[in-house]
This record gives structure tokens, sequence and C-alpha cells, in this order.
């Protein structure tokens, strides 16, 4: 059985990454133009990753299956990026940050990771703001913070609703400079369909150029997989309907263990479903809750008449509304974080509480803060006895000035003015904190072979907290992993180029052709969809927001028959040499039936209830956690990583046991 070596330093925490930093090896300049890397997905944590190893010397391939990096799903994130920087004077540490981050994880994340992530976090702003990131400033021209969800302070850098775009065209831009040097090779339209391993080490990928159906081999000294999580299991989500998880299982199933699966965000700012015939949801930012309040009908009968469209929302009294998370969390109110937010909201709308005619809905209302900013601008401006409507439209504009964005694409999807009508939201799919096991070098338990970003397990534990998945892709690609690799390859400065005429580049690229020719010769009679819907609706009702023993053992089995059903009767339409979504999509669906399994096998196994898995059979029973999750650190205080053995049933698990050290394990209330 392998050993999990997590390979952190020794020594205070506060020292680790300095120390470690100080004594690892390093590549010469002259030398590192000899050494290849390989880089598979080019969001914020590839793209970053990229530039920068191009900007230290070393020759990049970087692999995107869009028609650029500037299409990666990374441009969707919309509310901030964490760092600790305490502008706002609020009391803002590295030490806040790192603790935050670790208790809104509910203590299910690795402390050393963590706490380099929170020291890295300034200097991710510094870099932003050098590439010309255009970040919110305030009234004086410096960088503006807001506050976001599990936190006491303000300390996330925003770009209006677009911070993410914004952020990956500093990253592209970087990119850019590299490809124009001839130190970034870039490969566009290219997907990933098996790493290459020779001696026990990462040497190359399998690729298919997406445009001709061309099979390609790439080698390299090194390979780095930033392809993002597998939300998309779930087929509704707020990922592209691109974003999938090929890259990460391929490796899974070359070695690489893939940790906390089960561990999955529901994000609880989403537009809701309106049928059955939605390709994905949208999101709406959490930085809403700043200013929005959240509530339903304190009467279920005025719940009714909304569900019918009888009456509007603006009609129900101040009084009859429950403001549910002020009332159960007074500390942190509509802020508390994500996963608790989506419980709350689908407890009441269980309750008969929902506000839309599927009665999966509940308002976020920004009437308050419009009146509240209107009244605020009247005093500067020193008008007295303003009406209703100049303070409605004095806080009108500072609403629009901050969310404008935000409240003109939810008006185009819904069709509803938000400022006059509040918000409908409801908790969707989002994020997967779950991902490729890695160590401390952010290397997988395959040699030469690297997890970063969103599609690695390392920094969320079992819950992110908003404006932190920027922050941990950002600081993977342009802190640590130049770093981190650097002592890796080290040792390769005499290996010379990869061949990529050798056996074990055969053998891959043998069962990529196999895979593609059957599924275009496979006479099934269901399209992928068919197939990829069918998962989703398991998940969501079985492995969803809440889970329990019986729901997840009918899910395994379901989902192993439906994976059976798929490899008979799935069809895909044209040809293997050209231009063909549905050949892409049928081998996605295929791992995410494998995946899928695995998923609900490990939330299975942990019979417990944190972050963003909760379990119905642990919850607290008095007291005032009452109906909170429930942990259980005496028994699952661990990393659960997934070895492949064949079957996902036959996977073999193995631990890595937390330390919590600098942090005390205790109860996560945020009343």
């Amino acid at each position: 059985m392998a050993i999990l070596d997590s390979k952190v330093p020794k020594g205070p925490i506060k020292d680790k990454w300095t120390t470690y930093k100080d004594k690892i090896n390093l590549v010469n300049p002259a030398n590192k133009r000899h050494i290849d890397v390989i880089v598979v997905g080019t969001g914020l944590a590839g793209g970053s990753a990229a530039a920068t190893l191009a900007e230290l010397g070393y020759n990049v391939k970087a692999f995107a299956y869009q028609d650029s990096p500037r299409r990666a799903h990374s441009i969707a994130a919309q509310g901030g990026i964490n760092a600790a920087k305490n502008y706002m004077g609020d009391g803002d540490s590295n030490y806040r940050l790192f603790y935050d981050t670790v208790k809104g994880g509910d203590y299910r994340s690795r402390e050393a990771n963590v706490y380099r992530l929170a020291e890295v976090s300034a200097n991710i702003i510094d870099q932003c703001v050098a590439q010309g990131v255009p970040f919110a400033r305030d009234y004086g021209g410096l960088l503006d913070n807001r506050s976001f969800g599990g936190v006491l302070v303000s300390r996330t850098f925003y770009a209006k609703g677009q911070t993410g775009q914004q952020l990956l065209l500093g990253a592209y831009s970087a990119m850019n400079r590299q490809i124009a040097r001839g130190k970034i090779e870039m490969f566009n339209r290219h997907e990933m369909l098996d790493v290459v391993k020779i001696d026990g080490k990462a040497r190359g990928i399998i690729a298919r150029n997406l445009v001709t159906g061309e099979i390609e081999r790439h080698s390299a000294h090194a390979v780095v997989i930033a392809t993002g999580g597998y939300g998309n299991v779930y087929f509704l989500s707020t990922n592209a309907m691109g974003s999938n998880a090929t890259a990460a299982w391929k490796i899974h199933k070359k070695g690489a263990f893939f940790a906390n699966p089960c561990f999955t965000q529901i994000h609880p700012t989403c537009i809701p479903r309106t049928g059955d015939y939605q390709s994905k949801l949208t999101l709406m930012s959490e930085s809403l809750r700043n200013d929005g309040r959240i509530w339903v009908p304190k009467k279920l009968e005025d719940a009714k008449k909304l569900q019918k469209g009888e009456i509007k929302p603006t009609q129900i009294a101040e009084e009859d509304r429950d403001y549910y998370l002020e009332r159960r969390y007074p500390a942190f109110g509509n802020l508390v974080p994500r996963d608790v937010a989506s419980r709350a909201a689908k407890e009441r709308c269980d309750a008969g509480y929902g506000v839309n005619a599927t009665g999966e809905a509940v308002y976020l209302d920004f009437a308050s803060a419009i009146e509240r900013y209107g009244k605020e601008q009247a005093k500067i401006h020193n008008i007295s006895n303003p009406s209703k409507q100049k303070i409605y439209d004095l806080g009108k504009a500072i609403v629009e000035a901050k969310y404008g964005n935000l409240f003109q694409m939810y008006e185009k999807i819904v069709d509803e003015n938000p400022y006059k009508t509040p918000m409908m939201i409801y908790p969707a799919t989002h994020y997967t904190m779950g991902g490729v096991w890695v160590d401390y070098n952010l290397m997988t338990t395959v040699d030469g072979l690297y997890c970063i970003g969103e599609a690695n397990f390392s920094d969320h534990g079992a819950n992110r907290l908003g404006a932190s998945a920027l922050m941990q892709g950002l600081a993977d690609g342009y802190f640590v992993l130049p770093y981190t690799i650097g002592d890796y390859l080290s040792h390769e400065i005499r290996t010379g180029k990869i061949p990529t005429d050798t056996p074990e580049f055969d053998e891959a690229e043998k069962e990529v052709k196999d895979r593609i020719n059957f599924f275009i010769n496979n006479e099934g009679k269901h399209s992928v969809d068919y197939y990829h819907k069918k998962l989703g609706k398991i998940m969501w009702d079985k492995v969803g927001m809440a889970r329990n023993e019986k729901g997840l053992k009918e899910a395994i089995a379901e989902i192993k028959a439906l994976r059976e059903e798929f490899w008979k009767d799935v069809k895909v339409p044209g040809g293997a040499n050209e231009l063909n979504p549905e050949l892409e999509k049928a081998g996605r669906v295929a791992d995410f039936l494998e995946l899928g399994e695995l998923f609900a096998m490990d939330a299975l196994n942990r019979n417990e209830s944190c972050g963003g898995h909760f379990r119905e059979e642990s919850v607290e029973q008095d007291g005032e956690q009452k109906g909170e999750a429930k942990r259980n650190d005496a028994e699952y205080a661990y990393v659960a990583a997934w070895e492949y053995k064949g079957e996902p049933s036959d996977a073999v698990l193995h631990k890595e046991q937390l330390e919590f050290k600098d942090i005390e394990l205790k109860q996560r209330s945020y009343k």
C-alpha cells in the first residue's frame, strides 16, 4: 500500500514557506532552456503558471480546448479575489485569512498549504496591478475592498462583477508576451486524452486536435494539469458546458490519487432553473449578499400565491417577511459561508416557502440597500427632505455603480428589473473542493506530474469561501509551482529531449484511438446528453445538498447500471477525423460516469457532516447549534485519497491524517 507523504516542511508554520524556498534545489538559467514543461489548461492557474515558467526560461507547451486562453471558464468569476493586505484597517492579517479559510473549510484542509496561500495572497494583487488589472478604487484612488461570506473583514479586491475576466486578461497578456518570444508554444482547440508515463515519471501527453481530429504526441520533462473542477458531473451547474474532468480523471487512472471527491460546493446565489430543458445555470456573484437581504414569506399562504403568480413580492409587508439568515445567524447574517446559506435556502423551500413556480427560489432584495444609500447620498449632497423618488434615484445609482453589470445580466435572463423587484436565487452546483491529491510541492502521486488550481484538492477543505478560487489559482500559478517544480526539474538537466517514438507513447495513443473508434462505430440508440442528464439527476437527487446512506447506496448502483447502459447504447454521430463536439462530449461523460460513482462512494464512506458534505444522519440534535452539521473529528479528520484499481468500486482508500497545530479544532459557528 502506498504511503501518502505530504512533504510539509518542518518548523513553525509562519516560517515553512520561506525556509523551504531557501533550501530547495534550483535550475540555472542556462539549463532551463533545455527543459520542457507541458501545461494543460490555460485558465487562471494554468495561464499564470505557463507565463511564469516561460518567463523563468523553461520551454512551455500550453494546451486549451477553447479557441483561445481568453475563453477559459475563469472568465466567469464575478465577485473578487481575496488578499490579506488590510487596506481597510479592519484587523485583517495573514493569520486571519489562514484561520478564516481553515474554519470556512470546516477543518478539512492541510494547514501548511493554507498558510502559504494566505502568505502569498498579497503578492498576487501587486502582480495584477502591475499587469494593469483595473481593480475598483475608492474616492481617494486607493484599491477598494468588499466583504464576502464567512469572514468579518473586507479583504476582497474586485473589478465590478468581472473580476475573473480582468484577471484572466492579465494572465493572458503575460502569456502572449512569452508566445511572441517563442517560450510558449500554444495549442488551442486541443484536448488532452491521456498522460504518458515512462519509468514511473510523467513524460508527456496524448492530445486530440479538436478541429482536424488528429491524434498528437507531446513530450516534456514534467506535466502540469490545470483543468478546473468536475462540477459538470451534475449536468446542471454554473460551469461552462465544456468544463470537464477528463484530464484529471485520466491521470487518476494512471496512478494519481483522487482526493475528497464528495467535497463539492453548492453556491447559494444562482438564478433558479425554470424547467427540464436547461443546459446550464447562471451564477449571481456572492458579492450581492453584501447589500442584498435574503428572505421568504413568513406565511405559507403568501408563498403559495407567489408560486401561482397571484401576487408580487413587493406586495408582501415587511413584517410578513422572514429574513431567515439574519434570524438564524445574527453574527454573520446574509454573509454566512456558502454551504450554510445553501442548506438554509433548501430547508425553507423544502418546507414550502419557495417563491417561484417550481417552489425552488428565495428572494435577494436590494430595496433596503437602495434606501440606505439614497439617504446617505442625500446627506452628502446636502439635500434636505428628499422625496422617496429622489432617495430611490440616489440609492439606485450607488447600487448600479457597484453591481450594475450583474443586475443587467439578471434582467436579460429573467426579464425582470431587479432594482424594483427582488432577485430570485436558488443554490446550484458551482465549485469542487475535492480533486487530485497533491503534496506541498503540488506534485501528485506520480513523479513529474503536477496539479494546480481547482483541479487539485489542497486548500479549501470541505467548503470554499467566496473569492478564494481566484486567489488559489493565481497563487499556485504565479508564486508556488514555479518554485516547487524547479526542485524536481533540477534532476532533469542531463536527461535531454524526451522522444515520442517509444512503446509507452505507442500504447497510450492506441488506447486513445481505440476508445474514439468505439464511440464512432457503436450503433447505439441514445445521445450523450441523454446519459449526462440521467447522471446529473441521480447526482442532484441523491448526492446533492443533503445525503444519506440509503440514497448514496442507491446512487452507486444506479450510476453503475447507467454506465453499463452508456457503453452499450450511446450513439455518437459524425466522424473521428473532423470537428465533432458529440465525440468530445462522449469521452467526457464516460469519465463523469466513473467519477460520479467514486464521488458517491466517498460520500458514503465519510459518515459525518462537514462543509459542503452534509449527511442527514450527522446533525446536532440540541443546543444552540441544533440542526447544523455535526463533524466527527475523532474518525474523519483526514484527507480521503483514492487509488484507481479498475472499477470505481475497487478503488483503494488511503488516508492523510490532518494535523491542527496552529488552529484549534472546534465547532464551526456563525451564530
